[in-house]
């Protein structure tokens, strides 16, 4: 495996610039990852719990060697590809796997664990266990834990929680302990609530783990982790580790549920003005779907960002400037409607950047994040960013 000080070495045209780049392109601020990161970890620190940061959102070494400058440290992935990649590529060897186990997947996991990686994947069913513990030795395994509906996982009150343990048990499958997920603080925006589900978060993993032990099951790891509980929870009792992974570079979807500012979003994407429609007040840029996704995840927020936030250059945002329609390679910018705000004047060639609603998806669309740094942005490096299942 390659050790993490070996990498973040990346080459990159040290002519190009944000003026010069070929676009659409993706950008990442690395001093506002850099704050960002800075930020939760104090938090958790003041609870007296470790982070285990999910590298889902970014899938790069480059913001892994930030997290951890010294040495690789533990880390959640969302797919077996990025536990491959970190492995190998990064030397990470403390992987918990947050997805739930196919079966089929099995001796690909213990292919991980045979090169010396402590993989911990992730199950809610007695045949998920006799599966993986049939498929020889290899990782041990979290029972996911349903702590407010939005996804899988078992109630702490579930008889098939314990039943679950005993297969794993059964099967020689070490039970690394139990992980849940607040998917549904997504949907709010009030601090007060917002700490409510980090607490329904907390008890419900707790519960489940003291039910376990009252069974007589060792249950070392408690779980949890959402962005938004993350920075709202008001105590972590009983909690061992905290998982988040959009916070190192926000969006404007946690804008909208209140965990950061505008001015902490350090993703965006550099595109081109190709035309100009001043009848319609529009302005046409070469980034459509494409380069930003469809997500459309501020929709149902109190304010609609449509397909984003577009800013100059200095990642200043233009007074209710929005892409307001995307097609598959062109974007639409558009002063945000019932806004008295004037189109800005922007000439064909000129450059925007355009915050996304989601880091995640708009990561996706790209092979690689341009990394800047400063007031008067320089590309400073190239990431790569890995792909695939």
């Amino acid at each position: 495996m390659t050790v993490l000080a070996e990498l973040d070495r990346p080459t990159h045209d040290t002519r190009l610039t944000l003026a010069t780049l070929p676009t659409p392109a993706l950008l990442l601020d690395v001093t506002k990852m850099d704050r960002n990161i800075a930020r939760l970890a104090g938090l958790l620190a003041a609870h007296g719990v470790t982070p285990r940061p999910h590298l889902k959102t970014t899938k790069t070494i480059g913001s892994a060697r930030r997290l951890y400058p010294d040495a690789p440290g533990p880390i959640t992935v969302s797919t077996l590809a990025e536990a491959e990649y970190f492995a190998r590529e990064g030397g990470f060897t403390d992987i918990t796997y947050a997805v739930g186990l196919d079966p089929s997947k099995a001796a690909r996991a213990i292919r991980l664990v045979a090169e010396g990686v402590d993989l911990k994947v992730t199950l809610d069913t007695v045949a998920q266990a006799q599966a993986l513990g049939a498929a020889g030795t290899g990782p041990a395994a979290f029972i996911e834990i349903d702590c407010d509906g939005h996804r899988g996982g078992l109630t702490p009150d579930d008889p098939a929680l314990i039943a679950v343990a005993q297969a794993l048990r059964d099967a020689g499958v070490p039970l690394a302990g139990v992980l849940t997920h607040a998917g549904e603080s997504y949907a709010l925006n009030d601090p007060d609530a917002l700490a409510a589900a980090a607490e329904g978060e907390r008890a419900a993993a707790v519960a489940a783990a003291e039910a376990l032990r009252a069974a007589g099951f060792d249950c070392p790891i408690v779980s949890v982790g959402s962005t938004p509980t993350a920075h709202f929870a008001r105590n972590l009792d009983g909690v061992t580790e905290v998982r988040a992974g959009v916070y190192t570079v926000f969006d404007l979807v946690m804008h909208g549920i209140g965990v950061c500012r505008i001015e902490d979003i350090a993703v965006s994407v550099l595109a081109t003005v190709i035309g100009t429609k001043p009848e319609k007040g529009w302005i046409l840029v070469d980034a459509g779907w494409m380069a930003m996704s469809r997500d459309r995840g501020t929709g149902g927020q109190a304010v609609d960002q449509g397909y984003g936030i577009v800013c100059d250059l200095a990642g200043t945002p233009y007074p209710d400037l929005i892409v307001e329609q995307a097609s598959q390679e062109h974007g639409i910018l558009a002063v945000r409607a019932g806004s008295a705000a004037a189109l800005p004047d922007l000439p064909i060639g000129s450059r925007v950047r355009i915050l996304p609603n989601h880091a995640c998806a708009t990561g996706a669309q790209h092979e690689a994040y341009q990394v800047i740094e400063g007031d008067d942005p320089t590309i400073v490096a190239q990431w790569q960013r890995m792909r695939g299942w």
